[in-house]
């Protein structure tokens, strides 16, 4: 199996031992979860507001899948986690500016109990190019 590490300055760096993303077989892509971490600065942003969170999360996404040459039209599934399952709502107003209707990828959703950095939510997701 052909494997390749994906890497850009314009998302976080990784906060553990794991890479941005995978590309393997040439044609799937594996994305590290995102949170948010605004790459210019390295720090977490908007502690206490979970739709920026999820815009710079989204962001942070973009960028990779960029690198790795795909787009949210590539996106086949993403998995969701909030520190608080009564952000849904908000947390889908955003995520849903990215996807088109008709084409939006599977999806999990799930609470937990803590996520790295304290943040209010991550976003992980599988592409095909």
């Amino acid at each position: 199996m052909e494997r390749r590490v994906i890497y850009t300055k314009n998302a976080p760096e990784p906060v553990g031992p794991y890479n941005q993303a995978i590309v393997a077989s040439g044609q799937m892509i594996f994305v590290s979860g995102q949170i948010a971490i605004d790459p210019s600065i390295n720090q977490i942003v908007y502690a206490d507001d979970v739709s920026k969170q999820t815009e710079q999360v989204m962001a942070n996404l973009k960028a990779v899948l960029q690198e790795a040459g795909a787009t949210w039209a590539n996106v086949v599934k993403t998995n969701v986690f909030l520190k608080n399952m009564a952000d849904f709502a908000t947390v889908n107003a955003v995520y849903s500016l990215y996807f088109d209707p008709d084409h939006a990828p599977a999806r999990a959703c799930v609470e937990v109990a803590r996520l790295p950095k304290d943040v209010l939510v991550e976003i992980d997701c599988i592409a095909v190019i």
